[in-house]
């Protein structure tokens, strides 16, 4: 009979199985990842990951939500060191690109995926959830201020998807060796800010 483990072993070991899983995720793909080879990568029975999530996909869903939730984190730090808007909207915006540099294997898996029923996984809900309402709460920041004019979630998505899609090839490479990715970044939010009515 298994022994039973304190609270802090249970959370030890979920966390040092979800770290596993978001790279052997990552680099091959959840679909091609067993329960059996996240079991071999941390030396332990086959039967173990089950005593700690239902099945590959709850141990997917926990990866992704721990991705948004320190995403979010990263965004809320930056967003509270900041009063002046449009200062407040470029720290969330090195945020962004900080920790895409730093965690790009949880940034696939938040984004280049999607889970037919995300809906069944509430921390992961609600961590994707907060991430995008960093996302508008600078947009929002630069609206009420006067700067800009726009809906705030419409504003925060044209952003956030410039700045992904730079973001996206960039990692794989497909910018032109001429282009520097922060030049790009800066010159595409500058136009779609200038766009918005904001003033140079």
């Amino acid at each position: 009979m298994p022994r039973v483990l304190s609270p802090a072993e249970v959370e030890g070991f979920r966390d040092r199985l979800i770290e596993a899983a978001e790279h052997l995720f990552a680099e091959r793909g959840p679909e091609a990842v067993t329960m059996r080879q996240l079991a071999s990568e941390l030396g332990v029975s086959p039967m173990t990951p089950y005593r700690y999530f239902k099945d590959k996909d709850a141990i997917l869903a926990a990866v992704r939500a721990r991705g948004f939730s320190r995403f979010a984190d990263a965004m809320q730090a930056a967003y509270a060191a900041e009063t002046e808007p449009v200062a407040l909207s470029r720290a969330v915006g090195r945020a962004y690109v900080k920790f895409v540099t730093d965690h790009p294997h949880a940034y696939r898996l938040m984004f280049d995926l999607a889970q037919p029923n995300e809906a069944d996984y509430p921390e992961l809900v609600e961590a994707s959830h907060r991430s995008r309402q960093m996302q508008v709460a600078h947009a929002r920041a630069m609206i009420e201020a006067g700067l800009i004019q726009g809906d705030p979630e419409m504003v925060a998505h044209m952003l956030w998807s410039s700045l992904h899609g730079a973001l996206v090839l960039q990692m794989a490479g497909k910018l032109s060796p001429s282009i520097d990715p922060r030049e790009l970044r800066t010159a595409t939010f500058q136009a779609i800010l200038k766009g918005l009515g904001l003033r140079a």
